[in-house]
C-alpha cells in the first residue's frame, strides 16, 4: 500500500484520525478532506507527517456544493491521483421525531448521506485509474435497526448503507471494492454529545474500526466482505 493516496473525511479526531494514522503506518499518503476545524485537522496532519508520509489538508464546509467541487479539484491538482476514499464524516442527533427540527434533519441527511454520494460520484473517474481502488463508508448499527430518539440519524445511515450496496454492484467490474462498516457505539466526541449517559466502559474505540478498515484494504481477494457490523462485548442495546 506504500505510496497510495487516500481521502479521509472527518479526520479531525475520533474514527477519522485513527484511520488516517493507520493508513500512514502503511505508507499511505493522506488527504484530510473537509471540516472547518483546521486546528484539529492540523493535529492529525502532524501526526501523519511524523510517520514519514504526506498529509494534505483541504478544509471547508462539506455541505457547500461549490466548495466540495473546489476541494476535489484542489486534491487532484496537488496530489494527482486517489486510490482510497473513506467516507467517515458524520453528525448525530438525539431527539424524538416531533422534536427534530427539519433544518437539523436536512443537515444530518446532507452530511451523512448526500456528501458521501456526491464525493464518490465525482471521484469515481479518478478511482478507476487505480489498481487498488477502494471505497469504505462508515455507517452505523442504526443502519440496520431503529432506536427511539434517533430517527434522523437512523434515516441517514440507512440511506448510506443502501447507497453502498448499489454502488458496490455498479463498480465491481471496474475493480473498485466498496465496503460498509457499521459500528455500535464508538467512544468519540460525537457519542459524548449525543449520548452523555454512556461511559467508555466496554465500548468500541476508534482504533478498533481503523483495524477493520486496514483489513479490508489489505485483503482484496475474491472472497469479498461487503459489510461488517461491529458490536461491543455487552449485548445491551445502545446507540452510536
Amino acid at each position: 500500500m506504500k505510496g497510495l493516496n487516500a481521502i479521509v473525511t472527518g479526520a479531525g479526531g475520533g474514527i477519522g484520525r485513527a484511520i488516517a494514522i493507520a493508513l500512514a503506518n502503511e505508507g499511505v499518503n493522506v488527504i484530510l478532506f473537509g471540516g472547518r476545524n483546521v486546528e484539529k485537522l492540523e493535529e492529525t496532519a502532524n501526526l501523519v507527517r511524523n510517520m514519514g508520509v504526506k498529509a494534505t489538508i483541504v478544509p471547508f464546509e462539506l455541505t457547500d456544493d461549490k466548495l466540495l467541487q473546489d476541494g476535489i479539484n484542489q486534491v487532484l491538482e496537488q496530489v494527482g491521483s486517489v486510490d482510497i476514499l473513506i467516507n467517515n464524516a458524520g453528525v448525530a442527533h438525539n431527539a424524538s421525531v416531533e422534536q427534530t427540527d427539519i433544518q437539523v434533519f436536512d443537515k444530518i441527511m446532507n452530511i451523512n448521506a448526500r456528501v458521501p454520494y456526491i464525493l464518490t460520484q465525482k471521484l469515481l473517474p479518478v478511482l478507476r485509474n487505480s489498481k487498488r481502488a477502494s471505497i469504505i463508508n462508515i455507517a452505523s448499527v442504526v443502519a440496520h435497526a431503529g432506536y427511539p430518539n434517533q430517527s434522523a440519524y437512523t434515516a441517514s445511515k440507512h440511506a448510506l448503507l443502501g447507497f453502498t450496496k448499489a454502488l458496490a454492484s455498479e463498480v465491481y467490474k471496474d475493480g473498485i471494492r466498496v465496503h460498509a462498516i457499521s459500528p455500535g457505539g464508538v467512544y468519540t466526541d460525537m457519542i459524548k454529545i449525543s449520548r452523555p449517559d454512556l461511559t467508555s466502559d466496554g465500548m468500541i474505540v476508534p482504533q478498533d474500526i481503523a483495524d477493520i478498515v486496514m483489513f479490508l484494504l489489505k485483503n482484496r481477494g475474491n472472497a469479498v466482505v461487503d459489510e461488517i457490523i461491529v458490536h461491543r462485548l455487552t449485548k445491551e442495546p445502545f446507540l452510536v
